[in-house]
C-alpha cells in the first residue's frame, strides 16, 4: 500500500507551508501568494490558525512542499492555484464543518473561478 500523495495538479510546483498545518496540529487559516523565489516556487504560502509572528519568523517552522501536499491536507485550496500574487486568503470553517475563503483585502468571500 502506497502512501503518495496525488499530483492534484500536474505541474503545481512548491509552496512554503507551516509545519503547524504540514504536522496538522492546527487548520490551515491563511493563504497568501508572494513573488516565487525561483522556477518551482509557485508562491503560495500557507499558515495555521495558531502560527504568530514569532512562530513564522522562525524558519525552521517553515517547509518548502509540494502544492499537492497541501490540497491533500485542505482540499479547500485546491482552486486557489492560479489567483494572482498578492492574493491574500483566511479560510474559515463554521460549525457546520463548511468552509469559506475570504479575500483579507476586502473582507468579502473570496471570488475563486472555477470553485
Amino acid at each position: 500500500m502506497s502512501n503518495a500523495i496525488p499530483e492534484y495538479v500536474k505541474n503545481s510546483g512548491a509552496s512554503i507551508a507551516s509545519k503547524n498545518v504540514l504536522e496538522r496540529r492546527a487548520p490551515l487559516r491563511w493563504a497568501f501568494r508572494e513573488e516565487g523565489v525561483d522556477a518551482v516556487d509557485n508562491g503560495w504560502r500557507f499558515l495555521s490558525a495558531i502560527d504568530d509572528d514569532t512562530y513564522i519568523n522562525d524558519p525552521a517552522n517553515l517547509t518548502v512542499v509540494s502544492f499537492s501536499t497541501v490540497v491533500d491536507i485542505e482540499p479547500a485550496v485546491l482552486p486557489v492555484l492560479y489567483l494572482p500574487v498578492g492574493t491574500d486568503l483566511t479560510i474559515v470553517r463554521d460549525e457546520n464543518g463548511r468552509i469559506e475563503l475570504f479575500d483579507n483585502a476586502t473582507g468579502a468571500p473570496a471570488d475563486i473561478p472555477g470553485a
